[in-house]
């Protein structure tokens, strides 16, 4: 349901330019060399205040398929601590 919320609410960016715009203004910084920096948080505000709800990891699932990469949680840090010694 909750992917279903964020896919409705990218339609609705990509068909009203207005909409989009303000989208980009709140929730897009220009960061170094140029990088537009998207900020999760605050595109699931700016959802929620057009009627959709979803969560910054039903973000991740839309954008890159269930796969975000490695979270901090996944990293196992000791065992890579036991090679750099």
């Amino acid at each position: 349901m909750s992917l279903d919320q964020v896919n409705a609410f990218y339609e609705v960016l990509m068909s009203d330019q207005a909409i989009y715009e303000q989208y980009h203004q709140k929730c897009c910084v220009k960061g170094l060399f140029g990088i537009w920096d998207w900020d999760k948080t605050k595109i699931v505000h700016f959802a929620s205040t057009l009627g959709y709800t979803f969560t910054e990891h039903d973000l991740d699932e839309a954008w890159f398929g269930g796969d975000p990469g490695i979270s901090e949680s996944s990293l196992n840090l000791s065992e890579y601590q036991r090679y750099m010694v």
